[in-house]
């Protein structure tokens, strides 16, 4: 089974922003730190999983298991349902791409467990943060 780590992460609520996930597969490891432009951190983390499943199917992976200490995105995937509306379209789109895996599990981790993503995502924050201000 695939294990992937993902978080996100912003200077500022909102500002720059990044996803990091970090994932597993029979002994390879990818790691992507992705800058997303200026979000809040929630908006961040819904990307962060978006981009990670696209990933997952990009690569052909058909069972995963997602980790995240993000409790927001966990229990919306879990109840397939977010009070807040803004969220909405994110989470629709998160559960139609999880949908097409074969098996697809989601979890809840401490942060203490994910700072392989958490990382990335920082790393992410300040290249897009850099980017910003060469351009």
């Amino acid at each position: 089974m695939i294990e992937v780590y993902i978080d996100g992460a912003s200077a500022g609520n909102p500002g720059p922003s990044g996803a990091g996930i970090f994932i597993k597969s029979s002994g390879e490891v990818f790691r992507y730190s992705i800058p997303l432009g200026v979000m809040s951190n929630h908006e961040a983390e819904y990307y962060a999983f978006i981009k990670a499943l696209e990933i997952c199917q990009e690569k052909g992976f058909n069972v995963v298991s997602f980790r995240t200490d993000s409790q927001l995105v966990n229990a919306a995937v879990e109840k397939e349902f977010v009070k807040n509306k803004l969220y909405a379209p994110l989470l629709a789109q998160a559960l139609e791409l999880a949908g097409q895996f074969d098996l697809f599990f989601m979890k809840w981790i401490p942060s203490g467990e994910n700072k392989t993503a958490d990382e990335l995502a920082r790393k992410a924050v300040r290249d897009n943060s850099m980017k910003g201000t060469e351009e």
